[in-house]
């Protein structure tokens, strides 16, 4: 038999419902600040590590000191923020230790060259870690390369690169950079010969002034702007090529990569190799960490990205913070590289060989 609902009993209920709506309401309000409440906890009075994948005073270390000087404000509980210089492998002995050893609940992030993420994919038998399951923080930048050569070089387009061999500065023959020259001559055919001893993009740079070398081969537009700021706008320096995760505007008229190959496999190993560049210097945590502090983290890095005085000290020391990534657009970029067809990635393996 149904129940009645007598006059009085909806009365009782309409003297109760704005009640019951006003104490869920404050339930639902407190959830947020409860859970704001646990991380500030967490993280007040302690210290997070961040560790860097290279030696100190070099441009990782200063730039990860940078972050970590701003870093607490943003995160509650405002915590301490310390740098440990991990270098080694280029990159991989820090990688492993952040993947493998690092504490997991909040208090270790780190700072890793931009490659690293994609040893596994070359098979680096030294490369302990599966990329995708890192929890990934953010980037200040990514990053955009040109082939850079001396203006009394008679090369002013790809056209001639295809038929002018020019020499270009490496550190070695398993550099990013020398990846990067087999690449280009392998999908655009072009005539780049690369000379090995050049540790730096600023080693390579004075060869060229010292005509040593006739260029670069991946010079990035960011680092360029910043130390030799009139090589471009006084044509010193002719960047015949750019390539990297988009076309910046600033090099309207210079051609990008992907826009001149003719197969689409030319074109999706092109994607996937120029992924770390659309990293720039990227920023990670343990897998592991506890979801909640991963988003506090997340945020707090992101907020550092636009707190105006980082800007500001950022600009003095010439660092590169150019089109920040959020941890969620890096973790798709390598996600993405992972899921390539397996003839793509045998590719990018030949390319690797010296």
């Amino acid at each position: 038999m149904p129940t009645l609902v007598t006059p009085a009993t909806m009365l009782r209920m309409a003297f109760a419902s704005p009640c019951l709506f006003a104490l869920c309401g404050l339930i639902g309000a407190c959830v947020p600040q409860a859970k704001a409440d646990a991380i500030a906890d967490f993280y007040r009075a302690r210290t997070v590590t961040v560790v860097v994948s290279s030696s100190a005073a070099g441009g990782y270390d200063t730039l990860a000191r940078v972050v970590a000087r701003y870093m607490g404000r943003h995160l509650p509980g405002n915590p301490v923020f310390i740098v440990r210089n991990m270098p080694g492998a280029g990159g991989i002995a820090a990688t492993n230790f952040l993947y493998n050893n690092a504490d997991r609940d909040g208090s270790v992030i780190g700072l890793v060259q931009n490659n690293t993420p994609f040893e596994p994919l070359f098979g680096t038998k030294e490369a302990r870690y599966d990329p995708v399951k890192f929890n990934w923080l953010g980037s200040p930048s990514s990053e955009t390369a040109m082939v850079l050569i001396w203006h009394t070089v008679p090369v002013s387009s790809v056209a001639d690169l295809k038929t002018y061999e020019v020499t270009v500065g490496v550190s070695g023959a398993n550099s990013t950079p020398a990846f990067f020259t087999r690449l280009l001559n392998a999908t655009l055919g072009t005539k780049m010969k690369p000379i090995n001893g050049y540790p730096g993009q600023n080693n390579v740079l004075l060869a060229m002034e010292r005509r040593e070398l006739d260029g670069h081969p991946s010079a990035f537009f960011s680092s360029v702007r910043t130390t030799r700021p009139g090589w471009l706008r006084e044509k010193t320096a002719k960047a015949i090529l750019q390539y990297g995760p988009q076309k910046l505007a600033e090099l309207r008229d210079v051609p990008f990569a992907p826009d001149l190959v003719a197969s689409d496999d030319d074109r999706l190993v092109m994607q996937a190799a120029f992924a770390p560049l659309a990293l720039g210097r990227p920023f990670l945590m343990p897998p592991g960490v506890p979801s909640e502090r991963m988003v506090a983290l997340r945020k707090a890095f992101t907020a550092t990205m636009a707190d105006p005085e980082f800007l500001t000290e950022r600009e003095t020391m010439g660092l590169g913070v150019n089109a920040p990534r959020t941890g969620e657009q890096m973790q798709d970029v390598i996600e993405r590289v992972y899921r390539s067809p397996p003839r793509v990635i045998d590719r990018l393996r030949q390319l690797n060989l010296p």
